[in-house]
């Protein structure tokens, strides 16, 4: 699971339209992306330790747990790299789907599904979910779990929990991992998963253990390692309450006529499917788009040379899961794989080179010198530091899609990726 990143406090400036951003649930992408700062030493992560005991202490965690394992938890200076270079912020959108969507993911997420189809189809009658989607998540968190992650668990949340830039979201998933180890029976040994603290199948925060998972199997036990029936029926429970809506789809691939308004895209506009038709958008094939009063936005994640998608209002459940935009256009991509649907119309460029780091802190000083953005440069390209480029694009003359291309990089004085 992924996080999201744009600028602190990145309030709108006259200039742009803000995307706000989605309501924190139990995705792992929860808080504003800072400037970090995290201990430096040994000896600072062990002054650290101490403050998350008597902390813990506080959270009503049983004592035989502060006392025995929080002592010996170890910094994972890993984990702090991955945290700085999750995929959505350093892949375009071509590598990204290319990794999580290609043809052998969808083969065997085809194969899955037609095995479990009497029990996928009980889980869509209980929680609503389709079961495609279901072996779609699967398949984009431990592919079919064939890797569910070597990360000690309780390390990496100790280490994000001492690290500032989401300190106090992991400390909360702290205290859960060790509420699961007492109401579980899990020894720490037993908790791996990913670096920010994902276990099982479905990649689930100890939060969500603790409150959505479901046993699945019916053996009397609930156990995301080792059942993948009780990850799918947790997923489902766990969709079902991030707003998950029975009956209806993510999205849908859509072509954008030539004059189509950049600035109607983003998650905050929302029309219904009839009314983006009266602006021209059809369906990705040409055709007329269907008469329906479901209100969805258009996102261009790739730019205006890229796919263009009508995501409705379970796109944004899938969002709630994992606050990355890639990410839910790949669920939603393999989902519709899975379920007999083709590869995309129009697939993202491959020729897209994503920006550096320090390429996207220069871009984002730049907009910020202008006006266009407030706050602390991240070096992430989220959706406020691209709603404030569209609007700069907009004012410049240029195509305003939000999307660092090479010509409006030059407008602005900054090298374009080589």
């Amino acid at each position: 699971m992924t996080g999201h990143g744009h600028l602190v406090g990145a309030v709108p400036p006259r200039h742009s339209r803000h995307r706000s951003k989605i309501a924190p649930l139990l995705a792992l992408g929860c808080c504003l992306t800072v400037a970090a700062t995290s201990p430096a030493t040994a000896a600072d992560f062990d002054a650290c330790l101490k403050t998350l005991q008597a902390r813990a202490r506080g959270e009503g965690i049983a004592e035989p747990i502060v006392r025995d394992v929080l002592p010996h938890l170890q910094r994972q200076p890993r984990v702090l790299e991955l945290d700085r270079q999750q995929p959505e912020f350093s892949q375009t959108l071509a590598a990204y789907l290319n990794a999580r969507a290609g043809e052998r993911r969808v083969a065997q997420g085809r194969r899955l599904f037609r095995e479990q189809r009497p029990f996928l189809a009980a889980l869509t009658h209980r929680y609503g979910v389709p079961g495609h989607y279901l072996i779609a998540l699967w398949g984009l968190e431990t592919g079919y779990g064939s890797y569910l992650g070597t990360m000690p668990t309780l390390d990496s949340l100790a280490t994000l929990a001492c690290d500032s830039r989401r300190g106090a979201f992991f400390a909360g998933e702290l205290w859960d991992a060790l509420r699961l180890l007492e109401r579980h029976g899990l020894r720490a040994d037993d908790m791996r998963g990913s670096w920010a603290g994902a276990v099982g199948h479905t990649q689930f925060l100890p939060s969500s253990y603790l409150r959505y998972a479901v046993d699945g199997d019916g053996d009397g036990r609930i156990d995301l390692w080792r059942s993948h029936r009780d990850a799918l029926a947790s997923g489902a429970h766990l969709l079902q309450a991030l707003g998950w809506r029975a009956g209806e789809r993510w999205g849908r691939e859509v072509m954008l006529p030539d004059d189509f308004p950049f600035e109607y895209t983003g998650h905050d506009t929302r029309r219904s499917v009839a009314q983006w038709a009266v602006l021209g958008v059809q369906s990705a094939n040409g055709a007329p788009l269907p008469e329906s009063e479901l209100e969805g936005s258009i996102l261009v994640p790739a730019g205006h040379r890229g796919p263009a998608f009508l995501a409705y209002g379970n796109f944004t459940a899938i969002m709630r899961w994992n606050q990355s935009e890639f990410y839910a256009l790949s669920v939603g991509h393999v989902a519709d794989r899975i379920a007999g649907g083709g590869a995309l119309r129009n697939p993202p460029p491959t020729d897209q080179k994503p920006l550096s780091r320090t390429q996207t802190m220069a871009l984002q000083e730049r907009l910020l010198a202008d006006g266009y953005l407030r706050g602390a440069v991240d070096g992430l390209l989220g959706p406020v530091t691209r709603s404030a480029l569209s609007a700069w694009q907009r004012d410049a003359g240029l195509i305003d899609d939000g999307f660092p291309d090479a010509h409006s990089l030059q407008r602005l004085g900054i090298h374009a990726p080589d």
